[in-house]
């Protein structure tokens, strides 16, 4: 039984009284908000466990809740939207979201998906530090340093890189990496793989990027050649 608090945030009362009904039946305490200015206020008050974050809120939108949560924490999000473009998606990974749902969703899939977050989160990459030619990947303080410069990268990207870096010249399919990154038993979305690598790749010198290796037809692997 899971325990902690998640705050539900959605203009929907329909759609918040539904996640509020199965995360409880979980052992969560549930907390709501219906707006964009109630959610921040409910975050300063409640610091919750997990927040799960409609985009399409009134007054202050989501993608504006949540880049205001990210200026002091780094509690995990979810968000849930009608919007499934690949460019929202994006955003809202770039923007520090842990995972992305689109509305209409089940509320057994979301419920699973709190879950892994969570079980990711208490997890965590070690303390240990993995050093490469001209990359340093600090486990406990969370920092990759490429060349003598800081990469900011959002949690799950540093998860993602750190997990293939820990097993360098190994191949992970896309189903592994949704396993042992983002904690899901079961098939999630692929493309959300594919996502973070490509904002990986982008954050990273060329050189650098170089050594997230797409492997056709098999995944993806960690390699670096001095």
């Amino acid at each position: 039984m899971f325990t902690g608090t998640i705050l539900v945030v959605d203009d929907e009362e329909s759609v918040r009284e539904l996640t509020r009904l199965y995360l409880e039946r979980e052992g969560f305490r549930v907390e709501t908000a219906a707006d964009g200015e109630e959610a921040l206020a409910q975050v300063a008050n409640l610091r919750p466990d997990l927040i799960v974050l409609d985009i399409m809120l009134p007054k202050v939108d989501g993608w504006a809740v949540c880049r205001e949560i990210r200026r002091e924490l780094v509690t995990p999000i979810i968000f849930l939207s009608a919007k499934g473009e690949e460019y929202d998606r994006i955003l809202g990974l770039e923007l520090g979201a842990d995972d992305y749902l689109t509305k209409p969703f089940s509320p057994r899939e979301l419920v699973a998906r709190v879950k892994a977050v969570l079980r990711r989160g208490s997890a965590g990459p070690s303390g240990k530090t993995l050093r490469y030619p001209g990359m340093v990947i600090d486990g406990a303080a969370h920092t990759v340093e490429v060349d003598g410069q800081d990469l900011t990268l959002a949690p799950r990207e540093f998860e993602l890189l750190w997990f293939l870096a820990s097993h360098p010249g190994q191949v992970f399919s896309r189903d592994q990496l949704l396993t042992n990154v983002w904690g899901y038993s079961y098939p999630g979305d692929q493309r959300t793989v594919d996502t973070h690598v490509k904002r990986l790749r982008e954050k990273m010198p060329d050189k650098s990027a170089s050594c997230l290796k797409t492997v056709w037809g098999r995944g993806y692997k960690f390699e670096v050649t001095s």
